[in-house]
């Protein structure tokens, strides 16, 4: 298995007693986080402990350029490069309550970004593979999960439109990015009861978060708010 992981080009992290040598937090930051977690998203109706827990833990400062580094927990979208943007929090943390994940579950993330979703997804489940198709913000964001010691986060350069196969089934499926379709091959990797959910609409306008629950060969959606995310790339915008 080994083996053929490292001929994936599959990037495993290491542990998380690194991460104090790599990266500092401060009591600015933790007050800043505390106080994001305590008015914003707790406050707008998410009271999912693990997610909470998640939001207050991930150090969000590491995931955005040092110039805007003291917008850091504002809630709102910050640029990153190559065109993307990490996700408004109360975003992150919504789309992450909707998955109704648990510790023992292994999830699939299209776009990476920054790394800061796939951060608060490890901090509640067992594995979280992720993908990125812009190779720079990939490499960055794979050496930053490292940094920070996060183990149980698989990293891969690649079209996310096709998921991960050779890692499937998965138990839910996350999309960063807006699509106008469900790319089916990303609903066949999805376990019998997983959900998936992802921006689904106009690329380049509102989007409507959109959750899919696969029961044996059914599929079922629900709605859940406007949203307004940057497009998925790749084949996502040949369809």
């Amino acid at each position: 298995m080994h083996r053929l992981l490292l001929l994936l080009g599959i990037l495993t992290l290491l542990p998380v007693s690194l991460a104090a040598e790599v990266v500092q937090d401060n009591p600015e930051f933790k007050a800043a986080r505390a106080n994001l977690v305590r008015s914003t998203i707790k406050g707008r109706g998410i009271t999912d402990p693990p997610v909470l827990a998640a939001m207050g833990a991930v150090m969000r400062h590491c995931f955005v350029p040092n110039s805007i580094i003291k917008s850091a927990y504002a809630d709102t979208a910050l640029p990153i490069g190559e065109g993307q943007t990490i996700s408004q929090p109360y975003v992150v943390a919504l789309m992450t309550a909707s998955l109704a994940l648990d510790a023992t579950q292994r999830v699939l993330e299209i776009g990476t970004g920054s790394g800061y979703q796939a951060a608060v997804l490890a901090n509640i489940v067992n594995t979280v593979y992720s993908i990125e198709i812009k190779r720079k913000l990939h490499l960055k964001s794979t050496k930053l999960l490292k940094d920070l010691g996060y183990g149980n986060i698989v990293t891969r350069h690649g079209d996310g439109y096709f998921g991960w196969q050779d890692a499937a089934p998965f138990d839910a499926i996350m999309i960063t990015a807006a699509v106008n379709h469900i790319p089916p091959p990303l609903l066949k990797q999805l376990k019998d009861g997983g959900r998936l959910i992802l921006p689904l609409g106009n690329p380049f306008s509102y989007q409507n978060l959109t959750l899919v629950t696969r029961q044996g060969n059914e599929f079922t959606t629900r709605q859940i708010t406007g949203v307004l995310f940057v497009p998925m790339t790749g084949v996502a915008l040949d369809k």
